[in-house]
């Protein structure tokens, strides 16, 4: 009679090592690479002074503000005086016109000696949060073209916020006027 062999009923052992080895390396590489959320963080100073406490501290440095309102973008040096204003177009705010004006000042600023790296926004309650944004951005930085690379330039980075001042009847009368004169 014949014995039959029953098969080897053991199991064979896998070898993972290189396999757990490939995941011990790959699993970083891939959590490293994804990006879960985008947070811009951008650090708002606190106003300088108040008007009543400039005029007591007259060595106190002049204030650079740009007041936004619903008709116009002004840019006050010192602070109060205008200096220049950009009126509302069809697209919205002419920020473009802005920038450009402020890379000059800065210009002026540097050639006489002035070291100025703050501004002051003052904003209308009724301004929207993107025009908030697109205006610090536009004080903050212009893109320029440096050794064949665009790079941010800097203006003013230093911004701070504040209200702006209320406006008299008689001109939030005519600035509707013009609104209205606008639209027809």
């Amino acid at each position: 009679m014949r014995r039959h062999r029953r098969p080897n009923t053991q199991d064979a052992e896998l070898d993972i090592t290189s396999f757990m080895n490939l995941m011990i390396v790959l699993v970083p590489v891939l959590l490293l690479s994804l990006v879960f959320s985008q947070v811009r963080i951008l650090n708002l100073q606190l106003p300088v002074l108040s008007e009543a406490e400039q005029a007591q501290d007259e060595q106190e440095p002049k204030i650079l503000e740009l007041v936004i309102t619903p008709s116009r973008l002004t840019l006050n040096y010192p602070a109060g005086m205008a200096l220049k204003q950009f009126d509302i177009t069809e697209t919205g705010y002419d920020f473009a016109a802005l920038s450009v004006y402020l890379q000059d000042l800065k210009l002026t600023f540097q050639q006489q000696g002035i070291e100025k790296n703050d501004i002051v926004l003052l904003l209308d309650p009724t301004i929207d949060y993107q025009t908030i944004v697109s205006a610090m951005d536009t004080v903050r930085s212009f893109k320029a073209v440096v050794a064949a690379n665009l790079v941010d330039a800097e203006l003013f980075p230093m911004v701070s916020l504040g209200d702006a001042p209320a406006v008299s009847d008689s001109e939030s009368q005519a600035t509707i006027g013009q609104a209205i004169g606008a639209k027809q």
